[in-house]
């Protein structure tokens, strides 16, 4: 039987706020997931005879990294992934994540001990907003400055997306005196990407789309933007070796482009809610109708 991937976890910050809940699982062996849609509960099988590789998705590594937990999981034969996402410092649309220069440390240490080839830099969502005085403002002014960095680091890919509207992100937004988000023509999207691309490349970075078909489409030959797999079965075969699916996972957003592999997600929204308050997150409920 193929070992499975554990997502840990696209609906929260699980590496930032919840580490110790997950590490008793762990003792316990297993995890109970509630389903979000039709709550109904499964076990997933949390050891190293039945787990391939835990996949961490973070803004924040800083406890993960302070408890050492990264290390002790290693002890007990699990292997691991990150996906970290370092965007530009604005405590406007993300007011409870670390400054950008302790990011950029951390993106260091889990190169340094985990090996880079292991690590996936999310720059994500790119978006667009403007404020009282009507100026229009984006969020890559420090894409540069994270780039160099992650390339000494020995990062050589970038993951991205555009912010997508969702009904609570308008909700939340409507609480902000003469703030609103923007959203640029495809036309638009098609010359600021290319134009990351640019620079990433420079620094020895692929770039990838996230969930951008519409996108990806309509790029240039000369492009060599991929789409993106956050959880890639196929690069875990090739770090760790052994028997894994490389099925398409049929939850995600496959005709939008997603390129993920079967996974397991372990987080919740409700049970696990994310402090972050990112004002573009799709996923914390607080707002949510």
């Amino acid at each position: 039987m193929k070992k499975i991937v554990i997502s840990a976890s696209r609906r929260t910050d699980i590496p930032a706020f919840y580490m110790d809940w997950f590490m008793q699982q762990i003792k316990k062996k297993a995890f109970q997931v509630i389903n979000p849609y039709n709550r109904q509960t499964k076990t997933v099988p949390a050891t190293p005879d039945k787990v391939h590789t835990i996949a961490f998705w973070s803004k924040n590594f800083g406890p993960f990294i302070k408890g050492k937990f990264g290390e002790n999981l290693m002890k007990m034969g699990f292997n691991l992934f990150f996906n970290f996402t370092i965007n530009s410092h604005s405590p406007l649309l993300e007011p409870n994540v670390p400054h950008l220069l302790e990011r950029l440390d951390q993106l260091e240490y889990l190169c340094g001990n985990f090996d880079a080839k292991c690590v996936n830099w999310r720059f994500d969502p790119i978006c667009f907003y403007k404020t009282k005085d009507e100026k229009v403002i984006d969020n890559i002014h420090d894409l540069t400055v994270i780039a160099d960095r992650a390339s000494r680091c020995g990062i050589t890919r970038c993951i991205t997306s555009f912010m997508d509207d969702y009904r609570k992100i308008q909700k939340r937004t409507a609480l902000i005196e003469g703030f609103s988000f923007i959203y640029p023509s495809l036309e638009k999207k098609v010359e600021l990407i290319l134009s990351i691309e640019k620079k990433l490349a420079s620094a020895g970075i692929q770039l990838y789309a996230c969930c951008e078909k519409k996108l990806a489409d309509i790029l240039p030959e000369s492009s060599k933007i991929k789409n993106s797999s956050c959880i890639p079965n196929d690069l875990l075969l090739k770090l760790y070796g052994g028997d894994l699916s490389l099925k398409k996972d049929s939850g995600q957003r496959i005709k939008q482009g997603c390129g993920c592999k079967v996974s397991i997600d372990i987080g919740s929204y409700n049970l696990h809610p994310c402090y972050h308050n990112c004002l573009f997150c799709y996923a914390n409920p607080c707002s949510a109708s």
